[in-house]
């Protein structure tokens, strides 16, 4: 096993529409065809990480509106690659390790507010299908994101 020790400690979120489809964002600093993500962002120091994930969703999405529906056991981590040079990697952590939430949105699409809290992180959105994630992430992430769709799949019965 990975020691995640020098992983930066970071929640994301699945967010369901009543109908299934997740939720994606498209980055607006990463070029097409990998630009589309899931919410996700660090964990502030002593910040539970239910609380971070509603955090982050809401300060991405401006979605308050939603009801959780399950959690993974455990981290999932990706490295950062060779050269990425983020401000992150420049900080000395070698990749995120996640706990991901799934949560089903209860509010209206109206609600959604790539503005609302000044940092823009998405320049689009959309609805689509989960099992999509893993061809729409950059591929550093995809082995992430295909553990997170696994996780989450049994959501959809």
């Amino acid at each position: 096993m990975t020691d995640l020790s020098r992983y930066r400690p970071n929640v994301g979120v699945v967010l369901f529409h009543p109908d299934g489809r997740a939720w994606y964002g498209r980055r607006s600093d990463t070029p097409e065809p990998h630009g589309w993500q899931f919410p996700q962002g660090g964990v502030d120091s002593g910040e539970d990480h239910l609380a971070a994930a509603r955090r982050e969703l809401a300060e991405e999405t401006g979605i308050t509106s939603v009801d959780l529906l399950a959690e993974t056991a455990d981290w999932i981590a990706y490295a950062f690659p060779e050269g990425y040079g983020g401000s992150k990697q420049a900080r000395g952590w070698l990749g995120q390790k996640q706990k991901w939430f799934a949560f089903r949105f209860t509010g209206q699409e109206s609600e959604i507010d790539l503005e609302a809290h000044g940092e823009v992180e998405f320049d689009a959105w959309r609805w689509g299908s989960l099992s999509d994630a893993p061809d729409l992430i950059v591929p550093f992430k995809r082995a992430a994101y295909e553990q997170v769709v696994t996780a989450f799949a049994s959501l959809l019965i």
